[in-house]
């Protein structure tokens, strides 16, 4: 068995603040995010690339989430540094977060310092841009990951679900700022001090965002720390034993766990065209279709037509973020299948009501399949920006339960096979060993006293997480692999409908290298593509009640 040192804990004198600072680092995560789904596709756009070269571009997240979570995923879970498996490659990572935004936003400064030549300098750009775009994209997917597995090794089984709702919630939170700044005006704000332009500006605050919320996560948490790693004959015959164990962990993954990873696949071919394209399309349904003639001259596309993507995915984050407060009240939990809540007497009638038509988190998700592929049908007809707003904006109920549902069923079965049990899994007589992390927090910890981590009576092990990191690893690899066909199909729809550049943002380019305009948008045409499959993981969801 492996052995540990310590035990997990929360700063913070309420379960509400415990929560707050385990899941802060997600609001960091989540305004990086942000800034790039906002403004990097216009940003590339505007550099010359054309729609189809920048979905290539976009092979960046699923590529490092295909590469750098499963991977950081194990060494996590084998690391024995004496500040923890996960704190250590939060920080290292958003440090590196932080230095790429910086590179992407003065992109065309660093090339000009070592490049003089015009022609040469626009060629240095591109790739530059790319290149931190990339780095961007592979740290962030580092921290992302042991984020994820942090909660999954501090809290209990059956809280699994209140941690994963407040991971959506803050990363939510985090949606809503970093689009709320994108669709303020900075430089009228904050003139030129951190930069002259819109996405400069951003770029900077996103930088210290991210190190800021990572500060806070890792000083709050303690971590329990490995002292060595239970003997697995696999580990010591492998050449390459990370990716063995991936490999085989892959192929012997338990039915409802691969359920879970199935369910995830055909919903992210579906989300992935949305979350990278929809703040260009909205920006393009105004330039084309809503903006007075007299007004089509600016001096910043890239800052016009991200201010106005911002704005509706600023109302799009606000919905997901009241969703992600409100729907945790109306889905019946774990918890209720243990006890009986006691209502006032004056609702309880009302109450008793609700509960026998309250869904279970299961049927909640597949319902939230359907309405996001109903959304996405309706893409190609949107034909101003009020529509085009009100499709994203409704997103955000879907986006919400997307968040929230796979880590908590994954959180869930991960702590199952550590051999965690709680009474709302295992029954009125639950083997495992609770302890509170204060005298005033009703957030309880598994007593890690014992070097095996057993209970005493039972001789249960304890909920250790211990293999959180492999299975969300590999739970995002199938979050993965459909981001590279969905972009694949992108590339394609791309190049048979506006195979040209960008006529609103490539504005140094001749009019006869410009996309015509007058078919149908192209980037509508790939989300409408993706409804099909958000059908699709309605029906691998359903599959879930009977594994």
């Amino acid at each position: 068995m492996s052995t540990w040192t310590g035990q997990p804990s929360i700063k913070g004198s309420t379960e509400t603040m415990r929560m707050l600072l385990l899941t802060c680092v997600s609001v960091g995560i989540t305004f990086t995010w942000g800034v790039e789904m906002t403004y990097c596709t216009p940003y590339l756009l505007s550099l010359g690339l054309t729609k189809g070269q920048t979905s290539l571009v976009w092979v960046a997240g699923p590529l490092s989430g295909l590469i750098v979570q499963p991977i950081i995923g194990v060494v996590a879970d084998e690391s024995t540094l004496k500040w923890g498996r996960r704190r250590p490659i939060i920080a290292v990572g958003s440090v590196i977060v932080a230095c790429s935004l910086l590179a992407l936003g003065f992109t065309k400064e660093i090339v000009a310092s070592f490049v003089t030549d015009k022609e040469a300098a626009r060629t240095a750009t591109i790739v530059v841009a790319v290149f931190s775009l990339y780095a961007t994209d592979f740290a962030i997917n580092g921290v992302m990951s042991c984020s994820r597995s942090l909660v999954v090794d501090t809290l209990p089984i059956h809280k699994q679900q209140t941690g994963a709702s407040w991971t959506s919630r803050m990363g939510s939170l985090g949606h809503i700022i970093g689009y709320a700044l994108g669709a303020v005006d900075l430089i009228g704000l904050f003139g030129t001090k951190l930069g002259d332009t819109q996405f400069k500006q951003l770029t900077v605050i996103a930088a210290m965002g991210i190190m800021l919320c990572a500060a806070i996560t890792c000083w709050a948490v303690s971590e329990r720390v490995l002292v060595s790693v239970r003997e697995d004959p696999r580990r010591d015959q492998a050449r390459f034993k990370v990716v063995r164990q991936i490999w085989s962990t892959l192929l012997t993954l338990p039915p409802r766990i691969r359920g879970i990873c199935h369910a995830v696949f055909w919903a992210w071919i579906a989300w992935f065209p949305f979350l990278v394209y929809s703040s260009t399309w909205v920006g393009e349904i105004y330039f084309r279709n809503d903006l007075p003639e007299g007004a089509r001259e600016t001096k910043d596309a890239l800052g016009d037509m991200g201010r106005i993507g911002s704005t509706a995915l600023t109302i799009y984050s606000t919905v997901t973020f009241i969703s992600a407060w409100i729907m945790p009240t109306l889905i019946r939990t774990p918890d209720e299948d243990s006890f009986t809540h006691r209502p006032p007497a004056s609702i309880a009638r009302w109450v008793e009501m609700f509960n026998k038509v309250k869904p279970d988190l299961l049927t909640a998700w597949i319902i939230s399949h359907i309405v996001f592929a109903c959304a996405m049908f309706l893409t190609p007809f949107a034909s101003s920006i009020r529509s085009a707003t009100f499709i994203v904006a409704f997103c955000g109920i879907p986006w919400s339960f997307a968040q929230w549902a796979p880590s908590t069923f994954l959180g869930i079965e991960v702590n199952k096979l550590s051999g965690a049990s709680h009474p709302a899994v295992d029954g009125a007589n639950g083997t495992a060993s609770y302890r509170r992390l204060s005298d005033g927090s009703s957030i309880e910890m598994r007593d890690l006293r014992r070097p095996d981590h057993r209970d005493p009576e039972s001789g249960a092990v304890g909920s250790t997480g211990e293999l959180s990191g492999v299975y969300f690893g590999i739970m995002n690899i199938f979050t993965t692999l459909p981001q590279f066909i969905a972009t694949f199909m992108s590339t394609i729809v791309f190049s048979i409908l506006e195979p040209g550049k960008s006529p609103e943002l490539a504005t140094d380019a001749h009019p006869s290298e410009h996309s015509d305009t007058k078919g149908p948008n192209a980037i509508a045409v790939c989300m409408f593509i993706g409804a099909i499959s958000a059908v699709a993981a309605a029906w691998a969801t359903t599959k879930l009640k009977h594994l």
